[in-house]
């Protein structure tokens, strides 16, 4: 007897609690580094791995689960990755040393994996194709809105208590979400009666291969000086060698666990690259701002958390309303406003100084906020609308591995430009510090008449000296960092012209025909 209809929202309830722990995850620790090093007695540097650990885990599943879910029934599968993040997640909090938490990490990130694109396509299943807009702004809510309240909160916690507790706090949330999917969650006959092949050993390798080493080069690049590095060389030759066995693989595989097929649909695919491109600029943003915050303005880890604030406001009131509009307004112009306000927030943020308060960058930001819930929410709805149902599965997996991919090459961009930029800036500003130069004589003269209290003379021309140099490198990283901003403008209008050839989705067909 099948099971009596339950309300869609206690669906996406059951199914966004775990997925909005798990992308809240990739964010909470970043401003915890310091302390966990500190805790754990090892490097800065060594620390970023708890981060990296974590990303590698998570982005090899991904595109996994429509097979996992198939195999093993998707609700019991589900079931048992919430299990495994949320003692995963306790036991990263008890961790004593580097290598048990990086241990926990792997299976934490394993275990988190498959919540996106199973939370997607359980909603795309359970709300009628009218409203998978609304359905797709709740979901874009918590993949968007997780990653900016996961530094104000990874601060908070930090500061107030000590750093297991950003993994200690999932526990409880875990267990609720464990009730709720008990209870309201049920496969579909075509996940009941599917059939999937035999895992492809040698596909899942290659996979691992190629993200893995596509995460360490992106992660340890700009550290290791990219090319300059044999280490980064071998890792992006592996990483090209994983893709490209892998896609061969996975399309002559007769039952493949990852379908590629999936890529001749024309509106998934040119979805899946603007994703990637949505992702970029999402993490990249999210990125930069603390960065410059933290370095130049000299806010704490908390403070620049809570300067993302007004960001995720923007996306909490774009994402209900880009998810009501969707079944009114052609998506390709949806998805065209949401890249055209990211362009704006950009350029607006380009005329950001050091002197900037708080106001001058938190309408950027909300202005971001709002472009992000009109990218992700048609964007979504478009790619998936003409699907089938036991297509929408797998197409989940790659449509959010795509995302989480332009997200690493965002975050990496954006440590590239900055530490290339300030050194382009400084060599440029730098000519001017010179003797021969009137306002360089005037700044010294001025700067050791102010530091003369000292009593030595000498001292105060030395200080005079380095205040100027401090001063010209903080404003060599801020035009570093607005360059940055103009790039994303730019990108920005590439995505404007490739949403413009998106095609109607079979959604709005129907409605429309209606």
């Amino acid at each position: 007897m099948p099971p009596a209809p339950i309300n869609p929202w206690m669906i996406a309830l059951a199914v966004m609690l775990p997925t909005f722990m798990e992308v809240l995850d990739t964010t909470i620790a970043n401003v915890a580094l310091s302390n966990i090093a500190g805790g754990l007695s090892v490097s800065i540097n060594q620390s970023t791995w708890v981060l990296t650990s974590y990303l590698i885990a998570n982005a090899i599943v991904i595109p996994c689960s429509a097979w996992l879910g198939q195999r093993f029934g998707r609700k019991r599968f589900l079931i048992a990755c919430v299990l495994v993040f949320t003692v995963a997640s306790f036991l990263c909090g008890l961790a004593t040393s580097l290598p048990m938490l990086l241990a926990m990490r792997v299976i934490q990130g394993a275990g988190g994996g498959a919540f996106q694109p199973i939370a997607q396509s359980i909603m795309l299943e359970s709300f009628p194709k009218e409203q998978h807009g609304k359905a797709m702004g709740v979901y874009g809510l918590g993949v968007v809105f997780a990653p900016i309240l996961g530094p104000v909160l990874g601060g908070w916690i930090t500061d107030n208590y000590s750093w297991p507790w950003i993994f200690f706090i999932k526990v409880p949330v875990g267990i609720v979400a464990l009730a709720l999917i008990q209870r309201y969650i049920h496969d579909p006959a075509w996940v009941r009666d599917a059939r999937p092949g035999r895992l492809d050993g040698i596909g899942l390798a290659f996979l691992s291969l190629w993200l893995g080493c596509q995460e360490v080069f992106l992660d340890k690049g700009q550290e290791d000086d990219w090319f300059g590095s044999r280490f980064i060389v071998t890792m992006a030759v592996l990483a090209v060698v994983g893709v490209a066995v892998f896609i061969v693989r996975e399309l002559r595989t007769p039952k493949p666990f990852v379908d590629l097929g999936v890529l001749r649909n024309y509106n998934f695919t040119l979805g899946a690259l603007l994703m990637f491109a949505s992702g970029l600029t999402l993490y990249g943003m999210t990125a930069i701002i603390p960065l410059l915050l933290q370095s130049l303005m000299g806010y704490t880890a908390l403070q620049s958390g809570l300067a993302m604030i007004p960001r995720g406001l923007g996306a909490v009131i774009a994402m209900p309303l880009a998810g009501r509009l969707v079944p009114l307004i052609p998506g390709r112009y949806l998805v065209m406003t949401g890249f055209l306000l990211f362009g704006i927030s950009a350029v607006a943020l380009m005329h950001m100084s050091l002197d900037s308060g708080m106001w001058t960058l938190a309408v950027p930001l909300i202005v971001s906020g709002l472009s992000l819930g009109f990218m992700f929410v048609p964007l979504n709805t478009i790619a998936m609308g003409s699907l089938k149902p036991e297509q929408i599965g797998n197409a989940s997996g790659i449509f959010n591995l795509m995302r989480n991919v332009g997200g690493s090459v965002g975050i990496a961009l954006v440590t590239t430009l900055i530490d290339r930029g300030t050194q382009t800036h400084l060599s440029t500003l730098a000519a001017h510090l010179t003797p021969y130069d009137a306002a360089y004589r005037t700044s010294v003269q001025s700067l050791s008449a102010s530091f003369s209290v000292l009593g030595d003379p000498l001292a105060a021309h030395q200080r005079a000296l380095a205040a100027l140099v401090h001063g010209a490198t903080t404003q060599a990283t801020l035009l570093a960092d607005i360059d940055i901003f103009a790039v994303f403008a730019g990108l920005c209008l590439v995505c404007l012209a490739a949403a413009w050839c998106l095609r109607p989705s079979a959604a709005r067909t129907a409605i429309a025909a209606h």
